[in-house]
């Protein structure tokens, strides 16, 4: 009976050992279950941040992509405008400056006809000119020849007229023997009238009507 007890003991005590050992297992094998699902759970967790942080990267990446895109049309789109505003602004100026060119020459061709009529009216008045000094300058020779003329034709007759009363005097003296009248009467400073020669002296007529020529003293000698 005891040795039965002792079995049943024994019994009980492998079962208690036993249902340990399995509890035990039990709750390692759950400790395990719950550290691998805690570990995949994690790792679950991580791969979905990862794969978020993926995405928002892909995010971001498309965003900047898409603004790039943007930015390279904006550019492109700006440039194409610039561009154009640069075409047109340099047709404008293209036109402007053929205009201005234009009227550029058209008043350097109106100032080349106004100088050419100028200077024509100037070539034609100043031949006017010299034609009508030329004119004047006849006529003043004209007038001057004529005058010379006179003065010749009068300084003839006055030295005919001389030369007839010196030969008119010369014959007198040689019919008769003039008087001679030495004085001691200096000659006038402004002279008389020049009226004949006597012995290669000329003779005066002063204002009385007296005959007189200069000795060699500078005094008068009158001729009766």
């Amino acid at each position: 009976m005891k040795k039965l007890l002792l079995f049943f003991f024994a019994i009980i005590i492998a079962a208690n050992m036993n249902a340990q050992e399995t509890a035990a297992e039990k709750k390692a094998a759950k400790a395990k279950t719950e550290k691998l699902a805690k570990a995949k759970k994690e790792k679950a967790e991580a791969a979905k941040d990862k794969a978020a942080t993926a995405k928002e990267k892909a995010t971001t990446a498309k965003k900047k992509a898409e603004s790039a895109k943007e930015k390279a049309t904006t550019a492109k789109e700006k440039t194409t405008k610039d561009k154009a505003e640069t075409a047109k602004d340099k047709a404008v100026t293209s036109k402007k400056t053929a205009k201005d060119k234009a009227e550029a020459a058209k008043d350097k061709a109106t100032t080349a006809k106004e100088k050419a009529k100028t200077a024509k009216e100037k070539v034609v008045k100043n031949e006017a000119k010299t034609v009508k000094d030329k004119a004047a300058t006849t006529k003043e020779k004209a007038t001057a020849a004529k005058k010379t003329a006179k003065e010749k034709a009068e300084t003839a007759k006055d030295k005919a007229a001389s030369a007839k009363t010196t030969v008119k005097e010369k014959a007198t003296s040689a019919k008769s023997v003039k008087k001679i009248k030495e004085t001691n009467e200096k000659a006038p400073k402004v002279a008389d009238k020049i009226t004949g020669e006597y012995n290669g002296k000329k003779v005066y007529t002063g204002p009385r009507g007296g005959k007189y020529y200069i000795n060699a003293n500078g005094n008068k000698t009158y001729i009766q």
